[in-house]
């Protein structure tokens, strides 16, 4: 009978072939953007539509690139709060901002989208970055937050400013709310018998700590036209204007993200991709 080795030896071998390898670590100075939920994973290429394409926001748009391009060279930049009306280009325009800094100056700077499920890990996330010679936007997209829910405000105040672990030099904050003021406001505010203000500035205080608070509006006819005219240009697709108004009508709303959606419908019936 041969000799079968050290039978402990053996049935760590056995066990240690059934673990999964631990993935390798993370080359945070390499890819233009990175997903984040606890873990990091690369992303090769930033999907975003070109600026010039981005119509209809033009105060928001020279706002948001600004900032965009300050933090890149390293200069001082804010942490941003887009808010506002539904579909009218606030995460495209982060994603086109850090696409066009990156192309102005390869590799200065990365997008950083955050799961809102991995907000307690940011901690850790700020503690890499801050180690690295890059600057990160980190992004948070459509973010809110429910009316139980006190410690995420808390800890995200924490972070823009203050806290001890609040997020290093070489990163900023962009987030996308439909709130103003992030978290949920109601009338009942107003019924603390003592202060009434107390309640309400507590809900306030965490859209305050962003240095850009940027709004977006819903469009108005002419703006909605414009954006279906920029795209129809860049794609060679018929613009029929009446055609396109008869879409948003049936929607129900005019926005940038409606018109995207009529231009994948001209596109199809083109036989384009896009």
């Amino acid at each position: 009978m041969s000799d079968q080795g050290d039978p402990l030896a053996r049935i760590a071998d056995a066990l240690e072939r059934l673990i999964p390898p631990a993935p390798p670590a993370t080359d945070w100075l390499s890819a233009p953007a990175y997903v984040w939920d606890g873990t990091a994973r690369g992303v090769g290429r930033i999907v975003a539509p070109a600026l010039s394409l981005l119509r209809g926001i033009d105060p928001q748009k020279e706002l948001v690139t600004g900032n965009v391009a300050r933090l890149a060279a390293g200069h001082a930049a804010h942490d941003m709060l887009l808010w506002g009306a539904r579909g009218m280009g606030k995460s495209a325009l982060l994603r086109a901002s850090v696409v066009a800094a990156d192309a102005a100056d390869p590799g200065a700077i990365a997008l950083v989208q955050v799961a809102p499920d991995a907000l307690p890990t940011l901690a850790g996330l700020f503690s890499t970055l801050g180690q690295l010679n890059r600057r990160f936007l980190v992004f948070i997209d459509d973010l809110g937050f429910e009316d139980s829910d006190g410690a995420g405000p808390r800890a995200l105040r924490s972070w823009l400013e203050g806290g001890v672990e609040a997020r290093p030099g070489n990163v900023r904050l962009a987030v996308t709310s439909n709130r103003r003021a992030i978290v949920a406001r109601h009338l009942s505010e107003q019924d603390d018998p003592i202060n009434p203000r107390d309640a309400v500035d507590d809900r306030l205080a965490l859209a305050d700590r962003f240095g850009l608070s940027i709004g977006f509006h819903n469009c108005s006819q002419d703006d909605y036209l414009a954006i279906i005219a920029g795209y129809c240009a860049e794609l060679e697709l018929p613009l029929d204007e009446h055609h396109a108004l008869e879409w948003a009508k049936r929607r129900g709303q005019r926005s940038g993200r409606v018109a995207w959606h009529y231009i994948t419908e001209l596109a199809g019936r083109a036989g384009k991709a896009l």
